[in-house]
């Protein structure tokens, strides 16, 4: 079925069409929680939160911007408050994303250890580099290189503008670059195909 009629039964109050909706962003939406909290629980944590909320909010989705890119906003700023509340506690444990606690890759060959100890080592050099950054700067990494969205959504989600999406996922990349680098780990150039030209910092 096209993801408009499920929007339209879901905004009625259907809820299997709202649980369809789910199944098919899940996974997208847990990916983001879990490269920006760390920690799988949390991340499941969130996930639960975002749809709560968006099964909540539903009725007053007018369809102006995808409901990905809404969807993906309501992740993003839960994501936030999310490292807010984190930062407020004492921190008991350090963050890992371990090889059974799950990103939901596609299947890929069986990994070396080695190979699993290096993503895990990445994975969470990553989650803390990006609790590190500004919140600004996080909304454009976790929406353009975890969710995928375009710059055009991006700037939609956000209500900025293209230019400005630009300018800030340039500074992001290196921002996340320079503090990997200065804790000894690897992260490849943040040159990229992409067109980063222009806007507002």
């Amino acid at each position: 079925m096209e993801e408009k009629n499920i929007l339209i039964r879901a905004r009625r109050g259907d809820l299997p069409a709202f649980e369809e909706l789910v199944r098919r962003y899940e996974r997208r939406v847990y990916a983001i929680a879990l490269r920006s909290s760390g920690s799988p629980e949390d991340a499941a944590d969130i996930v639960q939160e975002v749809f709560l909320r968006a099964w909540r909010s539903i009725e007053s989705f007018r369809g102006d911007s995808g409901f990905s890119t809404w969807l993906f906003r309501i992740t993003v700023n839960q994501c936030i408050d999310h490292a807010r509340r984190q930062r407020s506690q004492p921190v008991t444990q350090p963050l890992t994303i371990g090889e059974d606690e799950g990103e939901r890759p596609l299947p890929d060959p069986a990994p070396t250890p080695e190979e699993r100890l290096d993503t895990r080592e990445l994975g969470r050099a990553l989650a803390d580099a990006l609790a590190q950054i500004s919140e600004e700067h996080r909304r454009i990494v976790l929406l353009r290189d975890v969710s995928g969205l375009s710059y055009t959504e991006i700037a939609e989600a956000l209500e900025i503008s293209e230019g400005t999406v630009k300018s800030r996922l340039s500074r992001a990349r290196l921002a996340l670059r320079e503090i990997l680098l200065a804790r000894g780990n690897f992260l490849p150039s943040t040159s990229s195909n992409d067109n980063e030209g222009g806007g507002d910092a």
